[in-house]
């Protein structure tokens, strides 16, 4: 008698208690043992809603209207307890902030085996086999508040795998991970499914998720399954907009198009001369009294620059820029807003230079709806009314929110989450941008059109943000900085500092399709272009 496949969906549709329109409509579905099922859609198509059904957070914790069923090695979930649920499918949010609960590495790896009641010497022994597993047993004794967002991703997955499931669901894996760790974080996964475990992936990062050879993927659109089938047939039900596909194959579909516009970048910055907005003087940092983070930073941020932040998880990047904004006083040295030394100004008056979008949308939203959380802002920098409504509308609708008004911001997708506090920033009218990874959880649409738009507001004089997304840079950035170890490594265009490849592998960077075949036409273009702006060119 062969075993059940892990993972069967039949006839599934969830509404949301807060929705007049089904969130997900009718999806089949059959993981086998060993499979890697890739989904991929639009923010917002029902891509989380799913994995909600599957592990259980559907109807127990999300009320609504739910039919059809899910069953686990065979077995129907519908009236199991969510304890037992959680051990047999194992799930990584796209957010780690809202998954980790523990004050310590090692508490929070063990959280979920303590709660099976499970004997010390075993709840240690499969801690530490899950972290080794991982490559973070040196992080055991490290708190959970101070590891980078990166670090906490392989935290939350070393928490999962401890529990021993035989489904592993993952919500944009990838979104905090450096390229290197990324590549590593699939390996991992591909090693996962070898072994047995049926794993299914929600995932923009297309093209990363093919190097693991996925055996199959799911294309979502407006909560139906628009394709299932093998990797092959994507191309064909696709929109090249709004799923980012390798390079080559975006200039093979974008060649019957028109290219895009050019792009009229910071128009605030074309008047006037490259004045110094932010300046960094032999900048030192450390969290703890031994351990410093920071290493005599010396920087300036000028009016006109699209600074992209690159580096690995961990090496100071957020750190850095949290000292641009205030929020970290330097332990050695001075940061200059304006001329303003931040240690003699307050937050709230770095904040009407400097717009600061989080890494972790749960660590701004806090309003019940969407449109009070986008005039909180202005409102407090004493903006008039009516050019808060005038700013609230005009930032909803850069970052496509529009009909999202009135929903409360933490009931929305990650993607959405980010969106809104992108937005929140926008309707600040700062004069500086500043984003920490801007893209996470965000299609290839969304996050074209709200950096296209963002580029072209008056009111930005100079933006700076940090990614792992190397595209994003390849795309956006007129200048490049590459931090390691808490130092500035490199710091120059896009091209110069992009095409020293050893480089990259030093510091982490992996080049993507769209930087190689840039590379390899530059002497025609003169300058990095998106894939859609290449394919006229070549």
């Amino acid at each position: 008698m062969t075993n059940p496949p892990p993972l069967v969906v039949e006839n599934l549709t969830f509404r949301y208690r807060s929705r007049t329109e089904p969130s997900i409509e009718n999806i089949n579905l059959t993981v086998q043992a060993g499979e890697i099922l890739l989904v991929a859609g639009a923010s917002g198509c029902g891509k989380t809603t799913l994995m909600r059904c599957i592990n259980g957070l559907i109807p127990r914790s999300y009320k609504g209207e739910l039919s059809g069923r899910v069953l686990i090695n065979g077995e129907d979930i519908a009236p199991l307890p969510l304890v037992k649920i959680s051990q047999m499918v194992g799930t990584v949010l796209q957010d780690p902030e809202r998954q980790i609960l523990g004050t310590r590495v090692l508490a929070e790896v063990a959280f979920g085996l303590e709660n099976l009641g499970l004997e010390r010497e075993e709840i240690l022994s499969r801690a530490y086999q899950a972290m080794d597993f991982l490559g973070i047993s040196d992080l055991a004794e490290r708190e959970t508040f101070n590891l980078s967002g990166g670090e906490k991703q392989k935290v939350a997955l070393a928490g999962v795998l401890a529990m021993h499931p035989s489904v592993l669901v993952l919500d944009e894996p990838l979104a905090s991970l450096d390229p290197a760790s990324a590549q590593d974080a699939l390996a991992l996964v591909r090693r996962l499914a070898d072994g047995g475990m049926a794993v299914l992936m929600v995932e923009h990062r297309v093209e990363d998720v093919l190097a693991i050879r996925p055996g199959r993927v799911m294309y979502m659109e407006n909560g139906k399954a628009r394709y299932l089938g093998a990797i092959s047939g994507l191309e064909q039900v696709v929109d090249y907009h709004e799923v980012k596909l390798p390079a080559e194959v975006i200039v093979r579909m974008a060649r019957k198009d028109p290219p895009p516009a050019e792009l009229d970048v910071l128009p605030a910055s074309k008047q006037g001369g490259r004045e110094a907005l932010v300046v960094f003087e032999d900048v030192e940092f450390g969290y703890d009294r031994d351990r410093e983070v920071l290493h005599g930073i010396n920087l300036t941020l000028n009016r006109g620059d699209v600074v992209a932040i690159l580096g690995p998880n961990g090496a100071g990047k957020t750190t850095l820029v949290k000292h641009a904004i205030g929020l970290l006083k330097p332990k050695g040295g001075r940061v200059l807003v304006e001329g303003r030394d931040t240690h003699y100004i307050s937050v709230a008056q770095v904040a009407s230079t400097l717009g600061y979008v989080f890494q972790s949308p749960s660590h701004m939203l806090f309003a019940p709806t969407v449109e009070e959380e986008l005039a909180f802002g202005p409102t407090n920098l004493g903006h008039p009314a009516d050019e808060i409504a005038l700013e609230v509308r005009e930032a909803i609708e850069i970052v496509n929110l529009v009909g999202r008004e009135k929903d409360p911001p933490l009931a929305l997708s990650f993607g959405q989450q980010k969106r809104v506090s992108i937005a929140s920033i926008l309707a600040m009218r700062s004069r500086i941008l500043v984003m920490d990874e801007p893209t996470a959880g965000q299609d290839y649409q969304n996050y074209r059109n709200f950096m296209d738009s963002i580029l072209q507001l008056p009111s930005f004089e100079a933006i700076l943000f940090i990614t792992h997304d190397i595209d994003l840079a390849v795309m956006y950035a007129n200048r490049v900085l590459i931090v390691n170890g808490g130092r500035v490594i490199c710091d120059g265009t896009p091209e110069e500092t992009l095409a020293d490849l050893p480089r990259l592998e030093q510091n982490r960077l992996v080049p993507t399709s769209l930087l190689q075949l840039n590379l390899k036409w530059l002497s025609k273009t003169g300058r990095f272009q998106r894939a859609e702006r290449l394919a006229h060119y070549i």
